[in-house]
């Protein structure tokens, strides 16, 4: 299970890098539920992840039903995404 182990402890909202690091694990319900509520608050405030959340479940709808490509418009924007993340934009 992910726990916030980040950031102020009363922080009320999440950024981007931080949604980033814990995605797979929010996804596959595997992180607290206080910072899952704060998450899912971002992810409907957040363009760009929520985005990248369905792009995610995408792949794993394709994988899962083994189909043997996953559509490129989603591949892309899931490795912009990660760009992103390993880019330093803190601001997100």
């Amino acid at each position: 299970m992910i726990r916030r182990t980040w950031g102020r402890r009363n922080k009320v909202e999440v950024n981007c890098r931080e949604v980033g690091k814990v995605l797979q694990s929010y996804l596959d319900n595997d992180v607290e539920e206080d910072f899952t509520k704060k998450i899912a608050a971002h992810l409907e405030a957040c363009k760009d992840c929520g985005l990248e959340v369905e792009t995610y479940r995408q792949i794993r709808t394709s994988l899962a039903s083994k189909m043997p490509e996953v559509e490129p418009a989603a591949l892309e924007r899931l490795q912009a995404f990660g760009n992103q993340l390993t880019g330093g934009d803190a601001d997100n």
